[in-house]
């Protein structure tokens, strides 16, 4: 609805923007291609020189505060712009 769209007409753009916004990932674009930067010089062999390791859980009630604060307020954000839209749908007509 915040799109100006039917809500039950969703892209799968919408389900991606969807999971960023719950799984709170940042969005990196990759640079646009140009003639410059298009051509492949060389190719790198690229391999993991490690697995990685899951970081402990840190479990902090001043950080889980600014989470939940953080969080209600993305969440009112949001119920705000949608009953926005819902108005202007109703004032339209």
């Amino acid at each position: 609805m915040i799109a100006e769209r039917n809500p039950d007409e969703f892209t799968d753009a919408d389900w991606d923007q969807a999971r960023r916004e719950l799984l709170g990932s940042e969005t990196h674009n990759a640079p646009e291609e140009t003639e410059q930067n298009a051509e492949v010089v060389e190719e790198w062999n690229v391999v993991a020189s490690s697995v990685g390791h899951r970081a402990p859980r840190i479990e902090d009630d001043e950080n889980l505060g600014e989470q939940l604060v953080s969080d209600g307020v993305e969440e009112a954000v949001h119920d705000q712009m949608l009953e926005a839209r819902k108005e202007e749908l109703e004032q339209e007509g």
